[in-house]
């Protein structure tokens, strides 16, 4: 009986070769590339012959002037993104949640949620045309009101607080739909208990809806600390100038002006690698403490 239930589960094992194969190739393949990190690559020759350097480009790369200033901007903006990112969808939810008519309902949510479709290809252009200082519709508006014309993508100023409201923007409709659906989870006694307390809509909210949405609140929150190094690559180095490397360069776009542009490939293997062993360990902590306070396990 055993042997017959193995044979029957042998082709939902060979449905996972396709899969297993492709995280073959793509993430365990090149980590042979890591190994550039620590050694000095010259093109041309065999790569067994390179130099060994061991940490000297870890060293180097702490001695780059752009670096710090790279990953501060990197911290900057992508916890901006991961605070606002957090607030205003549980604000929408909590004011579509308070919507009656379902047509007027499933209409905001089809609106707020399809930016989420669309790639920064697309989007920076729309972007890069509305806040055009010249002809942008958001700086004829404020001329209207006798506002001074705002460079929003070349004003080192502007350039940060630009890239989080634009990333909110873009994502936020896909995380109302997840407080959304655990606005369904709450149990309507409770409404109607504090409802004959003497409950209104507002303390409803407070002592209700918000505890009941508390668990999935701080699992989101727990999890997006893996993310604190990932401030948006695609976006960024679509929107982003020289003028504005002050306060929009970030690590993304450093390791790739200095290994595609530059061709300094191990110094940006080691800027790269020095990101994904801060990311693993953030993302262990976030998947620590989403255990910890929300009972959430992998495994």
């Amino acid at each position: 009986m055993q042997a017959k239930r193995k044979y029957q589960q042998l082709p939902l094992h060979f449905m996972l070769l396709p899969g297993l194969v492709l995280i073959l190739i793509y993430s365990y393949v090149p980590f042979f590339g890591l190994s550039l990190a620590f050694v000095k690559f010259l093109p041309g020759r065999p790569f067994w012959d390179n130099p060994w350097v061991g940490l000297a480009h870890f060293e180097n790369v702490w001695k780059m002037p752009n670096f710090i200033r790279a990953l501060g901007n990197t911290f900057y903006i992508a916890f901006a993104k991961i605070v606002i990112g957090q607030i205003v969808p549980i604000v929408v939810a909590l004011l579509l949640n308070e919507l009656r008519k379902n047509w007027l309902k499933r209409g905001v949510q089809t609106l707020i949620y399809l930016p989420h479709f669309l790639s920064w290809i697309i989007l920076s252009g729309i972007l890069i045309d509305i806040l055009s200082p010249s002809h942008g519709i958001v700086n004829q508006v404020l001329g209207w009101l006798g506002i001074n014309p705002i460079y929003f993508l070349g004003d080192n100023r502007w350039f940060p607080f630009t890239i989080v409201i634009s990333d909110v923007w873009k994502e936020f409709g896909f995380s109302t739909i997840v407080y959304l659906a655990a606005l369904t989870s709450i149990n309507p006694a409770l409404y109607e208990a504090a409802l004959i307390d003497g409950a209104n809509r507002w303390k409803q909210t407070i002592y209700v809806t918000l505890p009941g949405m508390l668990p999935i609140i701080v699992l989101l929150a727990t999890l997006s600390l893996g993310n604190i190094l990932n401030a948006g690559f695609d976006q960024i180095y679509n929107l982003y100038s020289p003028s504005v490397y002050e306060t929009g360069d970030i690590i993304d776009t450093l390791v790739y002006r200095t290994g595609l542009e530059q061709a300094q490939y191990s110094l940006a293997t080691a800027i790269g690698l020095f990101k994904s062993v801060v990311s693993l360990v953030m993302i262990s902590l976030s998947y620590l403490l989403a255990y910890r306070f929300a009972n959430y396990r992998i495994f």
